[in-house]
């Protein structure tokens, strides 16, 4: 088993302070007590006191069975982690003489990520003498735009490089 975070908790002697605020095992506020008090009262129950709140003056501590407090911690990780939604950004290469079928795949390609929902940057890169017919790659980006607007939001207007123009797309939410 993968520990995503490694937590670092004093625990019974491991504890500096001399006085600390002790939380009892069902939650009770139990007050600020001496630290071999609050072990004695922790060894009677069987249970660890383990210092939550370092930085409190006093620190404060509970009584836990410290293992189950890991396995605890560990599992709400996992499903904090388990929700998180990563968003890619996937690219989509074209060029400014670009035959109408092969845009056609290129845009069902972007509509595919799209429906997934990944982000699509669509990349058009100037070569050569091809530099000349920019306003051409201008409007084949608005074009893409265009074409793509039922399943995606152009996030930004065309961002243009000396030889690169940049267009993306975000995907459409239920909401919107």
């Amino acid at each position: 088993m993968k520990i995503i975070k490694k937590v670092n908790y004093s625990v019974n002697d491991e504890i500096k302070a001399s006085e600390v605020r002790l939380i009892g095992s069902a939650g009770e506020q139990v007050g600020i007590v001496k630290l071999s008090e609050a072990l004695n009262m922790a060894d009677e129950e069987g249970l660890d006191l383990v210092e939550i709140a370092p930085m409190a003056k006093p620190p404060v501590c509970k009584l836990i069975n410290f293992s189950k407090f890991k396995y605890e911690l560990l599992k709400k990780e996992k499903e904090a982690k388990k929700k998180q939604k990563i968003v890619e950004v996937k690219e989509i290469r074209l060029r400014p003489n670009i035959e109408e079928h092969d845009l056609n795949i290129k845009i069902n390609k972007a509509v595919g990520f799209l429906k997934k929902g990944d982000k699509v940057r669509f990349n058009l890169r100037f070569k050569g003498r091809q530099n000349a017919y920019k306003e051409q790659g201008e409007d084949l980006l608005e074009k893409v735009g265009e074409m793509i607007q039922d399943y995606g939001k152009v996030e930004k207007n065309i961002n243009r490089n000396k030889r690169i123009f940049l267009l993306e797309v975000t995907p459409l939410t239920e909401k919107s």
